[in-house]
């Protein structure tokens, strides 16, 4: 069954929960910014996503800096402040304590512009220095120390920068010793930090774009970095490895509760757009505190998400039991005005044990699922025992009144699908009727694994 034709083969039942979710508003403290690009079209806000992260009216691709703190999701994300195309990277910013209201924050580490050179501000990650190992706090209150990639196109090359803030993440300043890790590569890029508790120090993985491997440094302030190790080459090497995150999660316990609860094992994402297009893969291990040590064959490609659009994820750290991951879904066909670019619903992680070993599982993060009848105010349709049989089923308007046109134009659905002898099964949750074009939310049951399409 090809991803055009979802509904139409035999053999799939499904029951539904669908919640109309109706528009959100956001709120904003920037001004609207001229953008060439968009000027003179008309703006497509029926297409804006109502849950998903987007910028107001300019370019977005990968998450970076995610950070918690005072019950407060802080996001910074790769933005061209002038123009919905992609250029002039730097971070802007957005906060929520919901995951789905969002406020609009001014751009926190703009691109760089000096006589000699230009340094584009690229992925990376933020971390909350609580001992103020960087010395860089002031009042006895924890910085936020920024470390991410300087692209610098005269020079050809990349380098790791760091930046502090006192103002809680708001505005960032340049550390004067940057860049702190510069092997003169014009491929070395997106360092992900983390603080390793056993060795007392700041943990980075960085890519080694081109040769496939991810290397691991140490320091003790963020200032003065040591190599550790390389990770790699692993797993699907047909393209180009970049924006790695490295974390540890529990395993699940199973059901007879016989093996160990308390089991960890850490996880390595990278992602390696290339010849599968926009394609996220992990490994499962063991972590020392200097070495990555991968539990599976060295040939086996593990999948994030089997969709054609989800990029570039890292996690909000939330404690050793928590991990939700952001990840950038990669603007499909549909010309957008004036934003472009959108993040992905955060997914809570957990690791379970398969007949193929332990895997990671992802479900849409439990603070937007458990507060979906406050976000769509009772606005729900539910259905049970749907059998398609050769035929298509449109879930809005089922009930045969006029109750469901009220209900937005934005909807969270939940299902229970019994694919049966069927291959996929899944959404066909827009569509462009004079061009075909199409978003689908599906199940590969082949794969077991979950995918975006956006498709023609």
């Amino acid at each position: 069954m090809t991803r055009k034709n979802l509904f139409k083969k035999r053999g799939f039942a499904m029951s539904v929960l669908l919640i109309g979710l109706g528009l959100i508003p956001f709120t904003s403290q920037v001004q609207a910014q001229v953008s060439s690009a968009t000027a003179g079209k008309l703006p497509t806000e029926q297409y804006r996503p109502v849950y998903h992260f987007t910028p107001l009216n300019t370019w977005t691709n990968d998450p970076n800096g995610l950070f918690y703190k005072d019950g407060v999701y802080h996001l910074y994300y790769q933005n061209n402040p002038f123009d919905n195309v992609w250029g002039h990277m730097s971070w802007g910013h957005a906060t929520s304590k919901d995951l789905v209201h969002w406020q609009h924050l001014p751009v926190a580490i703009p691109e760089i512009n000096k006589p000699d050179t230009t340094i584009s501000i690229f992925s990376g990650s933020a971390v909350i220095d609580p001992q103020n190992t960087s010395g860089f706090g002031q009042k006895g209150k924890a910085p936020i120390v920024a470390i991410f990639t300087g692209d610098l196109p005269k020079q050809k090359k990349q380098a790791q920068y760091i930046a502090y803030s006192n103002d809680n993440g708001n505005s960032f300043s340049l550390y004067t010793g940057d860049p702190v890790i510069d092997i003169n590569r014009p491929d070395f890029r997106d360092p992900n930090v983390f603080w390793y508790a056993p060795s007392n120090k700041w943990i980075m993985a960085v890519s080694l774009v081109h040769e496939h491997k991810i290397r691991f440094y140490g320091s003790e302030n963020l200032k003065n970095w040591e190599p550790l190790s390389d990770f790699g080459p692993a797993g699907y090497t047909g393209h180009d490895w970049e924006c790695p995150a490295l974390f540890q999660l529990p395993v699940e316990a199973t059901a007879n509760g016989k093996e160990n609860a308390k089991l960890s094992k850490w996880v390595l994402l990278v992602s390696c757009w290339g010849t599968k297009g926009p394609y996220m893969q992990y490994f499962i291990g063991e972590f020392d505190g200097k070495t990555f040590h991968n539990d599976n064959p060295a040939d086996l490609d593990l999948t994030v998400d089997d969709g054609d659009c989800f990029y570039a994820a890292i996690p909000w750290h939330l404690g050793m039991n928590r991990k939700t991951l952001l990840g950038w879904l990669v603007p499909g066909k549909v010309d957008v005005n004036p934003w472009r670019g959108q993040m992905s619903i955060p997914r809570d992680l957990s690791l379970r044990r398969t007949p193929e070993g332990i895997r990671l599982y992802q479900r849409p993060a439990a603070l937007i699922s458990k507060n979906l009848s406050r976000q769509s105010k009772g606005k729900k349709i539910s259905l049970t025992n749907i059998s398609l049989n050769n035929n298509s089923f449109h879930p809005v308007s089922s009930t045969g009144n006029n109750k469901n046109t009220q209900m937005g134009n934005a909807y969270w659905a939940e299902a229970t699908i019994d694919v049966n002898e069927a291959q996929k099964a899944g959404f066909n949750i827009a569509q462009d009727s004079l061009n075909n074009n199409k978003v689908v939310v599906g199940y590969d049951a082949e794969k077991q694994l979950l995918y975006v399409d956006f498709s023609a």
